[in-house]
């Protein structure tokens, strides 16, 4: 080999080292870009809800896991509460609601949308009253942040009783019944669903 020849193959290694990154650097482009952007408050709900399932600190709670409890959520601040025994059609008796301090799944919903907007945007209200404040998005639409609804929801009639947080991938975070804690669960762990809803202030 001559004396050039040692240069001339680094040259075309570093070509080629090039060339790939410049490749790479292209797909990396083209991935993010068929990536939708989530709205900012929808990345606020989504990061808040899962800093809740987790655990974590958060104003109106000191930390580790938050149980289910009937009515739980609804006082007049949105966060966890005691609940409340009218209307309870849990399985555990007695019911435990009014010395359980926690969430039922509208008081949840209620509380992590009030910790992103700062703000009481969903109110004190039930699944029902909740639902008819936000605009319904086709399932292909739907994204982390988003609420999820369950039950009968028509142009004349609401009846729906559960909802949850949506997390992407087909999975929630919830308040699912009383004896579990907020908790992530699959969409389709129950068969009724009645579509996906979004506050105004995250279109």
């Amino acid at each position: 080999m001559t004396e050039a020849g040692p240069h001339r193959l680094r040259d075309l290694l570093g070509h080629r080292r090039q060339a790939a990154a410049a490749v790479l650097l292209g797909m990396l482009l083209l991935l993010s870009a068929s990536v939708p952007t989530l709205p900012a408050a929808l990345n606020r709900i989504t990061t808040i809800a899962y800093a809740i399932e987790a655990g974590r600190h958060q104003p109106g709670w000191r930390g580790g896991g938050i149980p289910y409890s009937w009515g739980g959520g609804h006082s007049e601040r949105p966060g966890p509460s005691l609940g409340t025994c009218q209307g309870y059609t849990g399985t555990i008796r007695p019911c435990p609601a009014t010395r359980t301090l926690g969430l039922d799944c509208s008081g949840l919903a209620r509380w992590v949308y009030h910790l992103a907007y700062g703000r009481d945007v969903l109110g004190p209200g039930n699944t029902d009253d909740h639902v008819k404040r936000l605009k319904r998005i086709p399932a292909a639409m739907a994204r982390p942040g988003d609420l999820v609804f369950y039950g009968k929801i028509g142009k004349r009639k609401v009846s729906t009783h559960h909802v949850g947080v949506y997390i992407g991938q087909g999975k929630m975070i919830n308040a699912r019944r009383t004896g579990t804690e907020v908790r992530i669960d699959r969409v389709a762990a129950l068969d009724d669903l009645a579509g996906y809803f979004r506050y105004a202030g995250a279109l």
